[in-house]
């Protein structure tokens, strides 16, 4: 299987919750564009598993925050180099994530979010 994805976590401040849902639905949707097969976002819920280093301290957790974790799925290495090549040039991204990586909006901190490329060892679906 030549499946790849790009993996991310990150903190956000709960009282940004709602807005940057919205724009991560519309960057979802652009990243489709340029070839992902599946988007997914999540918020932390169940972060804690005795013996293990958490999500919490991993994402540098402080109070008010909560931890975003998501994956994009490509159908390859390749598709995924070009995707995120273009994405960033795409004029829609500017105008959605430029506003929250500005400064003094504090609602998205990319000094602070963990990401990855994974290629696959093994899985199953129904």
């Amino acid at each position: 299987m030549s499946s790849y994805i790009d993996a991310f976590l990150f903190p956000i401040a709960e009282e940004h919750l709602q807005e940057y849902q919205k724009v991560a639905e519309a960057v979802a949707a652009i990243w489709m564009e340029y070839g992902v097969q599946a988007y997914y976002e999540f918020v932390g819920d169940d972060l804690s598993l005795p013996g293990t280093k958490s999500f919490v301290e991993a994402a540098g957790l402080k109070e008010n925050e909560l931890v975003i974790f998501g994956w994009a799925l490509f159908p390859s290495k390749d598709i995924r180099e070009d995707a995120n090549k273009k994405v960033p040039q795409d004029p829609r991204m500017s105008k959605l994530v430029g506003p929250l990586m500005q400064p003094e909006s504090k609602v998205f901190d990319a000094g602070r979010m963990l990401f990855g490329g994974f290629k696959f060892l093994t899985g199953l679906t129904e």
